[in-house]
């Protein structure tokens, strides 16, 4: 083994709540050494949504693991000075505070380069420049304003959130990319450079197919959708996906709110199905044999399909499905993820041991790099690697640590 990936790479992680800790948490997987630096009160997701008093909630673990937390409070002028020898000693740092937050501290992009010329700068927001700017960013506004909500739920209803946070973990993995970008070019420059990130511009290059299907819109309705009227805009299309392959989500026995499986219908897929649901005669019927005979009415192909599913449990509906070579998947509810076993061999639900609320379960990293194996560790507690960090790594005595800690720098 050569070690993990980012060895040797510092990351300063000066952000909170979701976006940015989600694309922290990503490098320190990847083997970065990640110095979450928190208020001295920390990061406020420690208490919000806590299942146990006093304890850091779930919120917080599962968006800080394998990461140093140090307490500072950046107002006063010895924590500047502490700041400035942390951003000396950085590769990267990150930031999710609002616009100009950092900059008011006394650390605008060019100050930091004077600090260090080699660091990569990257700043997660709401927006990009321009009208929207300082409007404050959540996940479900950044959905709102990204063209996901007008085009997710079913045509007669209300726009719906996706639980998928992609306004928040979605712009913490654009980030990501963005920073390793940077890393690499700085090996051919020595330079860093600003990185930034909108969580409105990541959502809109996660819907960017409803954009295609905008301008497709131009040349008459799209009939790939099972909507019936179409307007100036795309519209709501259920479980739709809009692609050359129509898929649904089929209802299963014995009914309960995921008792679902969602079929795609290949071309080649409509014979082995008409057979499964005991209608082989519509594998060579002209009205349903072929994918443009059927595109007026899938509403009616999945409906056929539904009574047949609507027999079954989804477990049995998949595995006659997949006998047959037809694209499918069951609806699995939070619970079955967490118990899947697929899942837990992959690693991508590990159990992890907390000093103070003891194992819980968290998403392990979809990253699988051969050479740079994941062991994903229990989040800090706050400040708990004070000392190491000012002590050890930065040369603070042991007086001036007590007296900063009395006089709240710390």
């Amino acid at each position: 083994m050569t070690g993990k990936a980012l060895d040797g790479i510092r990351v300063l992680d000066m952000t909170h709540v979701q976006s940015g800790p989600s694309a922290t948490q990503l490098l320190a997987w990847l083997g970065a050494d990640v110095v979450k630096l928190e208020a001295p009160s920390g990061d406020i997701t420690r208490g919000q949504l806590r299942d146990i008093p006093d304890v850091d909630s779930l919120y917080f673990t599962m968006l800080n693991c394998n990461k140093r937390s140090i307490t500072l409070n950046t107002k006063t002028e010895r924590g500047k000075e502490i700041l400035t020898e942390l951003i000396r000693r950085s590769d990267v740092l990150v930031e999710n505070f609002g616009p100009g937050a950092v900059d008011r501290m006394g650390f605008t992009w060019e100050r930091v380069q004077e600090i260090n010329p080699r660091i990569v700068y990257a700043s997660i927001k709401g927006f990009g420049d321009g009208p929207y700017t300082n409007f404050k960013a959540y996940e479900v506004v950044a959905q709102a304003m990204g063209g996901s909500m007008s085009t997710t739920g079913f045509e007669d209803g209300p726009p719906l959130a996706t639980g998928a946070q992609i306004g928040d973990s979605g712009t913490g993995v654009h980030a990501v990319a963005g920073i390793l970008a940077a890393l690499l070019q700085r090996e051919k420059t020595g330079r860093g450079q600003r990185v930034g990130v909108a969580m409105q511009h990541a959502v809109l290059n996660l819907c960017r197919v409803k954009l295609r299907d905008q301008q497709r819109l131009a040349r008459g309705p799209l009939s790939e959708y099972p909507n019936d009227d179409f307007g100036a805009e795309v519209p709501r299309s259920g479980n739709a996906s809009g692609g050359g392959q129509p898929g649904w989500a089929v209802r299963c026995a014995p009914g309960g709110p995921n008792d679902y499986v969602y079929v795609i219908v290949q071309p080649v897929g409509w014979g082995p199905i008409a057979e499964l649901i005991g209608r082989p005669e519509l594998a060579e019927d002209p009205e349903w044999a072929t994918p443009r005979a059927r595109l007026p009415k899938l509403n009616k192909m999945f409906q056929l399909i539904e009574e047949w599913s609507s027999t079954l449990p989804k477990w049995e509906v998949l595995d006659r499905l997949n006998a047959r070579g037809v694209p499918c998947g069951p609806i699995l509810s939070t619970r079955e993820i967490v118990e899947d076993e697929s899942l837990i061999a992959n690693e991508m639900i590990v159990r992890v041991e907390h000093p103070e609320r003891g194992e819980f379960v968290t998403v392990g990293s979809p990253l699988k790099l051969s050479e740079s194996p994941v062991e994903v560790r229990s989040s800090p507690l706050l400040g708990e690697h004070n000392e190491e960090i000012y002590a050890a790594e930065l040369g603070l005595g042991a007086d001036e640590l007590r007296l900063l800690k009395s006089d709240g720098v710390i």
